[in-house]
């Protein structure tokens, strides 16, 4: 009895460790021994990736461990092969299997973050397939008619596909909110009502309304903090601005 106790709470121990630190563990098919992977985050700027970790392949696998301070969008750059893979790095245990012939459909499983990544990309493709089927279903078509200058045709099929977009444009819209307002502990939510208090149309009371709902983890994050500063600044615009030239010089005489 005092055994099974104590590896019980040897279990326990090593599940709480596991909370605390990344370990991001992987397979890849097609590459040989030694060569680099490269674990990146954005820079200072937000507009280019920066190393932050390397490792060498050994026997179709490798390994990166530390810690995350917050779930945050990282990329694996392999040696050698074009194209990256995304995920979250997290503290957690992420698995990653990965060919390099085919890097676009890496996997990417074993943490709640990227767990909702991937079955949040996968509900999206679904509402998007309606364009990429109206793309190769009339691309032949498209082809002809730009050849023969059939402006009729043309003027259609881009009518149908410009309609078509409104529509699939409106239905990702909508997953998007749904997806936000129902997933208070997930980094995509904040993500989304980043992206739209981006759009100046935005309804502010309902990004408003969704970030309030969010679990206090999320708001802590980097997303989290700039949804509340944006919201600041766009419920009380010119607050904070810098005071126009001259003013203040009756103060100063």
């Amino acid at each position: 009895m005092k055994k099974i106790f104590f590896l019980l709470s040897a279990s326990l121990l090593l599940i709480s460790c596991n909370k605390d630190k990344y370990t991001v563990s992987g397979t890849i098919a097609g590459i040989e021994n030694g060569k680099t992977i490269i674990l990146e985050t954005q820079d200072e700027s937000g507009m280019g990736l920066k190393s932050i970790d390397t490792v060498k392949v050994e026997n179709g696998k490798f390994v990166f461990e530390g810690k995350a301070l917050e779930p945050a969008f990282h990329t694996l750059q392999i040696e050698g092969v074009q194209g990256k893979v995304p995920f979250i790095l997290e503290n957690g245990d992420i698995k990653i299997v990965i060919n390099k012939d085919s890097i676009q459909n890496a996997k990417v499983s074993g943490s709640y973050n990227n767990d909702e990544y991937v079955k949040f990309n996968e509900e999206i493709k679904v509402i998007q397939k309606k364009l990429m089927d109206f793309q190769s279903q009339n691309m032949e078509k498209m082809n002809a008619a730009q050849q023969s200058k059939d402006t009729v045709v043309i003027n259609g099929l881009m009518q149908e596909f410009s309609k078509l977009q409104e529509e699939v444009g409106n239905a990702s819209k909508t997953k998007y909110i749904g997806y936000a307002e129902s997933h208070p502990k997930s980094l995509i939510s904040a993500l989304i009502i980043q992206g739209m208090l981006n759009d100046p149309t935005a309804d502010i009371k309902k990004a408003e309304g969704i970030y309030n709902g969010f679990d206090e983890s999320l708001k802590n994050t980097k997303p989290g903090k700039a949804i509340k500063t944006k919201l600041g600044e766009m419920k009380n615009p010119g607050v904070g601005a810098a005071p126009a030239a001259g003013a203040g010089v009756e103060a100063g005489k």
